[in-house]
């Protein structure tokens, strides 16, 4: 069955002292997902495990993301968490960045279509 998303959500997070990269991804996707509450997979009849949630991350130094870290907010589902380049790094007058990132989830099922 073909992949079929449902669901797009977006968040943003900083790291405001410490150049914490994961920190900021982290807080972007609690952003995007604390303020929400939809029960996609009850509402289409699957278990949370079968939901394929696909998160994006964009920060300015997307090696010093740890995606796995990223991937344990995730308390169900089938995660997959790739970093690039994005986000924001705004100089300060001590030289150290406030980090801003973007996150994106996106969840999908494998499922048919309804339109065809």
């Amino acid at each position: 069955m073909p992949k079929t998303r449902v669901l797009t959500e977006f968040g943003m997070g900083t790291s405001l002292r410490r150049q914490d990269y994961t920190q900021a991804a982290k807080r972007a996707l609690q952003d995007a997902l604390w303020h929400n509450s939809i029960n996609m997979a009850e509402l289409f009849g699957f278990p949370k495990e079968a939901m394929l949630v696909d998160v994006e991350i964009a920060v300015q130094q997307p090696d010093q993301v740890d995606t796995t870290a990223l991937s344990d907010i995730f308390p169900y589902g089938q995660i997959t968490v790739t970093a690039t380049h994005g986000g924001l790094d705004i100089p300060r007058p001590d030289g150290k960045p406030t980090v801003i990132a973007n996150a994106a989830i996106s969840v999908s099922f494998e499922m048919e279509r309804a339109d065809g």
